[in-house]
């Protein structure tokens, strides 16, 4: 009688599920963390720009609505639209009207402030595209995995819950990665587009009272040594 090699258990811990998917599904899977490192690094870089802007933006407004003399900073968002606004101020025509000199200040303003929130944009392409096709891309691997585990049953012409319940575990653990890279990017996504949004109104606020006091002022209001 011949004897009966046991099977060899599976290995059903996370690297053991990695090691142990077909290549396609580790390639999946290896995206997906990269794509989540990807997402976290992004976030965290942002907010904590968005902490330093938030806080110019918030001295900025009480300050233009205050009616006290700015003191720009020599870098950052409020030092450039302060530097925007007092060029506009400058380069003033005796002919035009004050409603005329006042939207030309703001529009200079406004686009310093246009320009630096693209730059605070940049990466958040990244984490809409992660949030939406990371679950697609995970079950694509799911899908692929369960297809291997058919073949393995069809082949062993054995459907015992041993043989199907690894690959399917493997098959599964790509949609899981898949919802973990999705999920924060989602999150992360709707918060920042969010602080970006407040971050506009708050300093649109400011420009419009700071846009409104330069164009009745005959003397320079602000520093000429602001930011550039």
């Amino acid at each position: 009688m011949n004897d009966i090699v046991p099977a060899t258990p599976h290995d059903l811990s996370f690297l053991g599920l990695f090691l142990q998917a077909d290549p396609i599904v580790k390639g999946v899977m290896v995206l997906l963390v990269m794509a989540s490192l990807g997402c976290w690094t992004i976030a965290v870089e942002k907010m904590l720009r968005l902490r330093n802007v938030r806080r110019q933006a918030q001295v900025f407004e009480s300050t233009a609505r205050s009616g006290e003399r700015l003191h720009p900073p020599s870098t950052g968002t409020s030092g450039r639209i302060i530097a925007a606004g007092h060029e506009a101020w400058r380069d003033r025509d005796a002919s035009e009207s004050r409603a005329e000199r006042r939207e030309r200040i703001e529009r200079a303003m406004r686009g310093a402030l246009a320009a630096d929130l693209r730059q605070l944009q940049l990466g958040l392409p990244f984490l809409a595209t992660t949030g939406s096709a990371a679950p697609f891309i995970g079950l694509f691997g799911t899908v692929w995995g369960i297809m291997n585990s058919f073949s393995a049953i069809a082949a062993s012409q054995d459907t015992s819950l041993s043989v199907v319940a690894p690959g399917i575990a493997e098959a599964l653990f790509a949609t899981a990665i898949g919802l973990v890279a999705a999920i924060p990017a989602v999150i992360a996504y709707n918060k920042l587009t969010t602080d970006l949004g407040r971050l506009q109104q708050t300093f649109s606020a400011g420009i419009t009272m700071l846009g409104d006091r330069l164009a009745r002022e005959r003397k320079p209001h602000l520093r000429a040594e602001a930011a550039e």
